[in-house]
């Protein structure tokens, strides 16, 4: 396994450029940020019949440990996390969604909604995104194909409203500063079990949405339909004074020689929407994605294995840092200066990677297999 490929030689392209500090480059390369890191992740066991869990993983950076701080039996396999004040997480079952449920700090199940009593035909599609007064919930309304966004709230997770995505099966949806939803359509077209169809007319695009009423502010596409937008990460560069949206694609082309040749990434700078590199993990398709130091991103493929840094410096270029099986849920770590940290989760444990400081490995407290997503918990 290779957990840090080639980082130096990259590193010292972007002090070049002005990017990233010299300093940087000599940061104590046994620094650690905090002792400890709480991570809100799911899992099961290793085996693929064993049941799922949601809970805390405690990271003691110093120990060299991980351990289980508390878990609790989920009534399937889940998708989207967010984690709350005092420990506690918001979860939600896997497209089509039908559970979402929320936990305190000890496990403890506190509201569980059933979505299928809600409606015959619209389903939880992935994600939620947190709002200063509501929730709002990704969903997929099966009976005529469109998607929709919940609107729940905050504190009973009850359905309020309902808003169109703008879209074909949204996926994630984040906030902008203004309070706007953003909302990555992934575009495809799939039957209540789940099966994709209808794949010669995908349309995935990226929306923004009025917080306040679900108006439709403005939408994007790209070129190519088949590259369908999945999930989404901010990363803010002060040096540039600019925000850019991370899109971490799956590519759908008939054509597996499309597919392996697909980007794996978009960007979004609040004007443009543009693929900026045809770097990518040879398979087409990004698991996950979260922001790295002034302005970039990692994305994680599981299939390919891998782990890889974009950076706005070198725009055209992606840089494999992590080389591992299972490569997938990415967190932020910020760490030492300059921060822009990311903990990953591999197949046998997690990896935690900076831009100035020496990779870590933490072997998993037992046999378990991490699903898509983890998030931090403060």
């Amino acid at each position: 396994m290779n957990i840090e490929l080639d980082r130096r030689r990259f590193l010292l392209s972007l002090a070049a450029l002005g990017i990233l500090p010299h300093a940087a480059l000599a940061a104590g390369s046994n620094a650690q940020g905090g002792s400890t890191t709480l991570i809100g992740a799911a899992w099961r066991g290793p085996n693929a019949s064993d049941a799922y869990y949601a809970g805390v993983l405690a990271a003691d950076w110093e120990r060299k440990t991980l351990e289980i701080r508390y878990q609790l039996a989920l009534p399937g396999r889940p998708h989207g996390l967010v984690p709350e004040a005092g420990g506690g997480l918001l979860v939600n079952g896997l497209r089509p969604g039908t559970w979402l449920l929320r936990c305190d700090g000890n496990g403890k199940v506190l509201q569980q909604i059933d979505v299928s009593a809600e409606s015959a035909s619209v389903r939880l599609s992935g994600h939620i995104a947190v709002g200063s007064e509501f929730l709002y919930t990704t969903e997929i309304d099966y009976k005529n194909d469109q998607g929709r966004i919940g609107v729940r709230d905050r504190h009973s997770l009850k359905k309020l409203d309902e808003w169109a995505s703008g879209g074909i099966e949204p996926h994630q949806a984040l906030l902008d500063d203004a309070g706007n939803l953003v909302v990555a359509n992934g575009g495809v077209r799939r039957t209540l079990a789940d099966k994709k169809y209808d794949l010669q007319h995908m349309d995935s695009s990226l929306v923004r949405l009025d917080g306040r009423n679900g108006r439709q502010l403005g939408q994007w596409k790209l070129d190519d339909q088949r590259l369908s937008l999945r999930h989404l990460a901010w990363s803010r560069s002060p040096e540039a004074d600019k925000t850019y949206l991370g899109i971490a694609m799956q590519a759908e082309h008939d054509s597996a020689e499309l597919r392996v040749a697909a980007p794996n990434l978009a960007v979004f700078d609040g004007d443009t929407l543009r693929t900026p590199t045809r770097d990518n993990d040879g398979y087409g398709y990004a698991g996950d994605i979260v922001a790295a130091y002034n302005g970039g991103f990692v994305l994680s493929s599981n299939k390919g294995g891998m782990a890889k840094l974009w950076h706005p410096g070198e725009p055209d270029k992606l840089l494999t840092i992590v080389e591992m099986e299972e490569s997938y849920a990415l967190a932020d770590w910020h760490g030492p200066n300059p921060g822009g940290g990311v903990l990953l989760a591999t197949a046998v444990g997690l990896v935690r990677w900076h831009i100035a400081a020496k990779p870590v490995f933490l072997p998993w407290p037992k046999p378990m297999a991490l699903d898509n997503h983890w998030v931090l918990v403060a």
